[in-house]
């Protein structure tokens, strides 16, 4: 029986997605890496300096998000959880953040849970008002906000990163039907 060796290599559900409707632009970003954060009951200050030192920046407040010098993101789910969200070729993401954070945080890599869509536009506010149950307006929902919602029944992250720009996050497992609902919106408002 002859020998055979498989090489795997993971690549984003998505991968390569690029797709203009009119002036709007939808697209999956490339070497999006994504680790969560959870900062350790009793040695919460420890965990924020250490993130302000990794990162230049503040931990944002529960709902908000923060991008650094470098181009991280960091997005506060809850008061012990976060996210860092950031371009880097998969697999060791975890490796790279935990090792900025020196151990005063716990790391897990969540690049492979999610799967990423950008979409930018003047209306792109108006396509996701038709799947998103949460006020999009920029009075309620400001640059840098984030939240978890639903988008025609599946669990999302929302992140606001420009005036009409968003991050839209949904599990891997689901990312042909997340993708499906987003253009679904956007064809029936173009």
């Amino acid at each position: 029986m002859p020998d055979l060796t498989l090489t795997l290599t993971s690549a984003p559900p998505l991968a390569g997605y690029d797709t203009t409707f009119g002036n709007l632009s939808l697209t999956a970003p490339a070497d999006l890496a994504i680790v969560s954060l959870a900062l350790p009951l009793g040695a919460e200050d420890a965990a924020k300096k250490a993130i302000k030192s990794a990162y230049g920046i503040d931990l944002p407040d529960p709902g908000k998000s923060a991008v650094s010098k470098e181009g991280a993101r960091l997005v506060r789910l809850g008061l012990d959880m976060a996210l860092v969200i950031f371009t880097h070729a998969t697999p060791d993401a975890e490796r790279v953040v935990a090792g900025k954070l020196k151990g005063k945080v716990y790391t897990t890599d969540q690049t492979d849970v999610w799967t990423g869509l950008s979409l930018s536009g003047p209306r792109a506010r108006v396509a996701l008002e038709r799947i998103c149950p949460i006020d999009l307006h920029p009075d309620a929902f400001a640059e840098n906000d984030a939240a978890r919602t639903v988008m025609e029944h599946l669990g999302a992250l929302i992140i606001r990163t420009g005036p009409d720009a968003f991050l839209l996050l949904s599990a891997s497992s689901s990312a042909g039907s997340f993708l499906h609902a987003i253009e679904t919106s956007i064809e029936n408002i173009t």
